[in-house]
């Protein structure tokens, strides 16, 4: 008896008519706490439950942690949820779907693993599809999920589905995976399907139960992939900390025209100006975003213009939800006393939070940050010095090309982190690091960045990707960095394998030099001129706090 009460301390709910009131985060990770704070404070986020990072060490260390009692712990968990939303997990009628993600104590960016629509097989596809009378959106909630599923849980490589799914749009004459019929998107899942049999010698698990086993598992493990022991080596992090994770019921933006998925910061994180700013992608799913391989869309309408995009912007389209979304943003800045990072999704023009946390910003958006939110009351002068690193104000002064004296561009992007770097091209991570250590600077060039070249980013000076967004895992981790870094600048073709790309009608070879300007998004070839501005107005504040702190 002792033993079921030990296991179900371990699981934390949120949302409906059970929720832990002061949260743990060294247990719940940071994920889990906001999520928890978030629906304490009244705000949209779909119910759920957080298993303790215990569990996840117990599980890295080869331990039977789920055992028959947490087994049944984890029951009892989704029993609640089940009962919350009038939906069985499994179930033929009305079925359930999670989500499962990992919740760390510190801020892994992109690094470790998520699996959606988790509880989709044969029988509870066809059951959503009647439900909702929209087989398209069943199908392709399941083709979704076999190919997550199989990449983190069974360690598959995900390029063959890639492949396939491009080919599929290339017969069906369609440039995006919204335009696939539902016919399209049934002969993919097969075809996925296959992939597994053929690859893995087994079927793709079809029972609920088992399946979110197998997820949780595997995204306890994911604290311990090499990128993400890489990435904690770069950051300086704890290896022993282990991560929680997130069961959580799923909701859809690729519902229907009027969903959608995005990332919104509630303040410029590159510049630190207070103005609603980040992506969405219509009838998407979470991951469509944040991975880098498909562009996103402007969140409002003022980005939407300055970028001279002639896709609709949320702010046009989804109004309501927009409004409740810089709603929600306002009530976190009180609530935490800092820029938010929210990862949303809109269902049928119902908005849901699914994540905040504070926002990596560049040392100059901190900075602004930090001196704003003085003068809005939300921190003290002794808060604010505290969050900047007094010893490195020279990286707050963010070189810039100067373009009177600079030759013409070759191409432009998104600029995803400021900064001005000349360097050598290099095509992949290992390049990267292999110039680093004879002491070459080199600037990354990828058509996007994943989890697997963070350490390729950290020895390159500056990033350019062809795709990607201002959310993307190339702008995030840049940004983190403090490295000058520019995405979706789609006019460069790069070919990896001959380790070349175009732009203009010009040939850019590894080793050729560029310069990139993350602050304007502008790309040179060779090595153009680069100045280092003044202090502006908030440095020169900040150093005057810091002066009458001292006197004190």
């Amino acid at each position: 008896m002792a033993h079921e009460v030990s296991s179900s301390s371990m699981i934390f709910p949120f949302g409906g008519s059970a929720a832990v009131s002061v949260p743990d985060r060294q247990a719940m990770g940071t994920k889990g706490a906001n999520l928890v704070e978030m629906t304490t404070i009244g705000l949209p986020v779909p119910p759920g439950f957080v298993v303790h990072a215990d569990i996840g060490r117990q599980i890295v260390q080869g331990k039977d942690a789920l055992d028959e009692a947490m087994q049944s712990a984890i029951v009892s968990a989704l029993h609640a949820i089940e009962q919350n939303l009038d939906r069985v997990f499994g179930g033929d009628k009305k079925p359930l779907l999670l989500s499962v993600r990992s919740s760390a104590a510190v801020s892994m960016p992109g690094m470790m693993d998520t699996v959606l629509n988790l509880g989709l097989n044969g029988t509870t596809v066809e059951a959503l599809a009647r439900e909702t009378g929209d087989e398209r959106f069943a199908w392709d909630s399941y083709r979704r999920f076999v190919q997550s599923f199989s990449q983190v849980v069974l360690g598959m490589d995900g390029g063959e589905f890639e492949f396939i799914l491009e080919e599929l749009r290339a017969q069906r004459h369609v440039d995006t995976d919204a335009e696939l019929s539902a016919e399209a998107l049934q002969e993919l899942t097969s075809a996925y399907l296959e992939i597994v049999q053929e690859q893995t010698g087994r079927a793709f698990p079809e029972g609920a139960i088992d399946q979110l086993h197998l997820a949780m598992a595997a995204v306890f493990n994911s604290w311990n992939t090499p990128r993400a022991r890489r990435f904690r080596d770069i950051q300086g992090h704890d290896h022993d900390l282990g991560t929680a994770a997130i069961v959580q019921a799923m909701v859809f933006g690729n519902r229907d025209q009027q969903s959608c998925t995005g990332v919104y910061f509630t303040r410029n994180p590159s510049t630190g100006v207070r103005m609603p700013y980040g992506e969405y992608m219509p009838n998407a799913q979470g991951e469509d975003v944040v991975s880098g391989i498909r562009t996103p869309m402007e969140l409002t309408e003022a980005a939407r213009i300055a970028a001279m995009s002639d896709n609709p912007s949320m702010e046009k389209v989804l109004p309501t939800a927009f409004d409740a979304l810089l709603a929600a943003g306002n009530q976190l800045e009180l609530h935490f006393r800092d820029m938010q990072e929210i990862e949303f999704t809109v269902e049928s023009e119902r908005l849901f939070l699914l994540q905040t946390r504070n926002g990596k910003r560049t040392p100059k958006a901190g900075l602004k940050l930090a001196v704003d939110m003085v003068t809005e009351g939300l921190i003290s002068k002794a808060e604010a010095l505290d969050s900047c690193d007094m010893h490195a104000l020279e990286a707050m002064l963010v070189a810039k090309v100067q373009t009177d004296k600079a030759e013409p561009m070759i191409t432009k992007g998104l600029p995803a982190s400021p900064g001005a770097v000349v360097g050598e091209i290099v095509f992949t991570s290992d390049a990267a690091v292999a110039a680093q250590k004879q002491g070459r600077q080199v600037i990354l060039v990828r058509p996007e960045t994943d989890p697997k070249d963070v350490h390729g980013m950290h020895a390159a000076i500056g990033i350019l990707t062809s795709r990607g967004g201002m959310t993307s895992h190339a702008a995030v981790v840049a940004r983190g960095m403090a490295k000058p870094c520019i995405t979706a600048a789609m006019s460069l073709k790069i070919d990896v394998q001959s380790e070349s790309a175009k732009a203009v009608g010009q040939v850019l070879n590894a080793g050729d030099i560029i310069t990139i300007d993350g602050g304007s998004g502008a790309v040179f070839r060779g090595a153009q001129p680069i100045i280092l501005p003044e202090p502006d107005g908030e440095l020169a504040t900040l150093l005057q706090w810091q002066q009458e702190s001292g006197a004190q």
